[in-house]
């Protein structure tokens, strides 16, 4: 029998988790992507937003920062009023704003990927947590990136969010040792 983390306890959570998380992802337009929902979910589970994924790509053009970052009053409105994602006015309104400061941070560093793997030296950490309870919800790494994030104008971008961002998009490998990801992620980003 295959093990996996302990958090997966459903379909949509086992797809994610076997495919997405913690691969290390250097595509800006995904990057953006687990910025918006990393920061749609505080509060509620990451199954609640994986079901809603589908919904947040169409709503918000399929995360295209510059679509998103031209946004109006009008904009904001009709995110209210769409039942397939979390209609909170501050978390929509931080989509838009973080889609703002998302291409002000990819004109001066070149790439969002370029300037967001600084924080762990372009390099994947690999924690070695052998129970999902041991897992810390932030590092000090996303310490520090929350606070450069929050200091270019971010928002819903606090220490736990960031770790979030980290896990989901590989700049930690945080599976569990006993989990088979763990290794096959270890070997990849080594080979």
């Amino acid at each position: 029998m295959v093990k996996r983390c302990e958090w997966v306890t459903d379909i949509l959570l086992k797809e994610y988790h076997d495919k997405e998380w913690g691969v290390p992802l250097h595509n800006d337009r995904k990057l953006f992507e687990f910025l918006i929902l990393d920061g749609a979910q505080a509060g509620l589970s990451w199954s609640t937003i994986l079901k809603k994924r589908d919904a947040y790509r169409k709503a918000f053009d399929r995360f295209d920062p510059k679509k998103v970052a031209s946004y109006t009053r009008a904009d904001v409105r009709r995110l209210l009023r769409n039942k397939g994602i979390v209609r909170n006015q501050q978390k929509i309104e931080s989509a838009i704003n973080n889609a703002r400061c998302f291409l002000e941070v990819k004109a001066k560093f070149g790439s969002f990927d370029r300037y967001i793997w600084i924080f762990v030296e372009h390099k994947t950490i690999t924690n070695k947590y052998q129970r999902w309870k041991d897992i810390p919800p932030h590092s000090s790494e996303s310490d520090d990136m929350s606070k450069d994030l929050k200091k270019r104008g971010f928002s819903f971008v606090g220490p736990t969010i960031c770790y979030a961002i980290m896990q989901s998009v590989g700049m930690v490998n945080d599976h569990t040792t006993s989990c088979f990801r763990h290794k096959e992620i270890t070997q990849s980003i080594s080979d």
